[in-house]
């Protein structure tokens, strides 16, 4: 196995975050400094900063269906956090974001090695939301909508044009839009380009997985099958 892999694996860190520590000479295999690219062997010994790194007996993989007002970080020191919400009794963290107002499914795992799986736009997973707006929808709207918007992009410090995407309307204040992206508040920004507000906004589906009956503040293991569906 690859050294990135069995690092992120055990829940420390992402497989990114590992390279960099790498990089850094704070990881050793059997004492030894290594480089990018190293493949480990049963019964070495890995350490990160002293640390040692023991392979995850069991992974765990969680659904939940967050409320408003929960913030999805792993960060202690943020109050409303969702590792406090959820409490769990062992190591976990979220794959991905839901915005502070946002609701809906969100994944909580120890396995480091899905979340590339899942949140890289080149594999162009597919999410659903439930979005409902303070104004009446138009056909136009939802045209321009599915079409691509250009909204303000954080990371690229500029504005960026959407993917298409599929949007459905639902009512005259609710639709469901089908994303592959996750930029920064994506839906949100897309609406405020048309002058139009999110009231409320619900994550539904996340490749295979359906948010389905859970109830609004639970949580629940995942089956097999559905594990299998997301890797």
């Amino acid at each position: 196995m690859r050294l990135n892999q069995f690092i992120s694996s055990s829940g420390l860190c992402s497989r990114r975050k590992v390279d960099v520590l790498i990089k850094e000479g704070k990881v050793t295999v059997n004492g030894n400094q290594i480089s990018l690219g190293h493949v480990i062997c049963e019964g070495d010994r890995v350490e990160v900063d002293g640390q040692l790194i023991k392979a995850k007996e069991n992974d765990i993989y969680l659904m939940l269906n967050k409320p408003p007002g929960v913030t999805c970080t792993a960060a202690s020191r943020i109050e409303g956090n969702i590792i406090d919400f959820v409490n769990y009794p062992e190591r976990i963290f979220p794959v991905g974001r839901l915005d502070k107002q946002s609701e809906g499914l969100i994944l909580l795992t120890n396995d480091g090695s899905i979340v590339n799986e899942l949140l890289l736009e080149e594999n162009n997973n597919e999410k659903d939301y439930m979005v409902t707006v303070d104004k009446k929808i138009t056909a136009a709207f939802i045209d321009e909508m599915a079409k691509g918007v250009e909204i303000y992009n954080p990371r690229k410090k500029g504005n960026v044009l959407t993917k298409p995407c599929i949007v459905i309307q639902i009512d005259d204040n609710c639709f469901k839009i089908t994303l592959s992206q996750g930029l920064n508040r994506q839906i949100r920004r897309m609406c405020r380009r048309f002058q139009i507000n999110v009231t409320r906004l619900q994550r539904v589906r996340i490749k295979k997985l359906p948010l389905g009956t859970l109830a609004l503040g639970e949580w629940r293991q995942l089956s097999k099958e559905e594990i299998a569906g997301l890797k």
